[in-house]
């Protein structure tokens, strides 16, 4: 059997089913695991060198996050985009950013600017050195700052609802070639409408960066598409 998965270290203070979703989403966010791919609990303990249970805990998590399905009397698939897995995303998490975008105009604070502003910077750096790791949870942080700054605990919680089932496009989206760069001018660009404390505009630079993040994602399926056709 081709090992492509590392054996969990059993060392983590996490609990183990949590350590083996995060593996397997991580997986299947990078490539490691396919679209449409079977995943086998005793191939998958075998070869995280874990048992079955905490393997099949984790797949049950990753299918109500959207990463895998279910098919009766089939087994369990790693799930494939489509378009409309996408269209349907990307309108609920544009309404999102953009109230958090135009709220955080008006109610965030010099700290809390400065900490974005700290962040792009160092996403900078991370995307010279070509550290994908890093530049995702710099990305995930500050997009955390921004909707805490809405000062709306319910607007922070639905979108932490949507956390998990926002990872993996937003890794796909920024692994497509040239999209890390005009990511960070596109955050740039909206960290500086917050910062005049326009929510109008503000508003509108989030949508101009969710619109070209989901028409990445469309172009990157298109061409997976194209190449399996090929």
């Amino acid at each position: 059997m081709e090992r492509r998965l590392l054996p969990i270290r059993l060392d983590s203070y996490q609990p183990l089913r949590e350590v083996v979703c995060e593996t397997l989403r991580n997986a299947i966010v990078s490539g490691i695991l396919k679209p449409g791919e079977r995943l086998m609990e005793i191939q998958l303990a075998e070869e995280l060198g874990v048992s079955r249970t905490p393997v099949r805990e984790a797949i049950r998590k990753l299918e109500l996050e959207g990463f895998v399905i279910m098919v009766p009397r089939r087994g369990t698939y790693v799930a494939d985009l489509s378009i409309k897995d996408i269209n349907e995303v990307y309108e609920v998490r544009t309404s999102l950013d953009v109230l958090a975008a135009g709220l955080a105009a008006e109610r965030i604070t010099e700290e809390e600017l400065e900490q974005m502003e700290r962040l792009l910077v160092q996403i900078g750096e991370y995307i010279d050195n070509g550290d994908m790791d890093k530049i995702v949870e710099a990305d995930s942080l500050f997009h955390d700052i921004l909707y805490r700054a809405s000062r709306n605990d319910r607007l922070v919680g639905i979108i932490n609802n949507l956390r998990e089932q926002l990872t993996r496009f937003r890794s796909m989206s920024m692994s497509y070639p040239g999209r890390l760069k005009n990511t960070l001018e596109e955050h740039s660009r909206l960290v500086e409408a917050i910062a005049q404390r326009d929510p109008e505009l503000a508003q509108q630079r989030a949508v101009e960066h969710m619109e070209n993040a989901e028409q990445t994602l469309l172009n990157d399926l298109n061409e997976r598409r194209n190449q399996s056709n090929d």
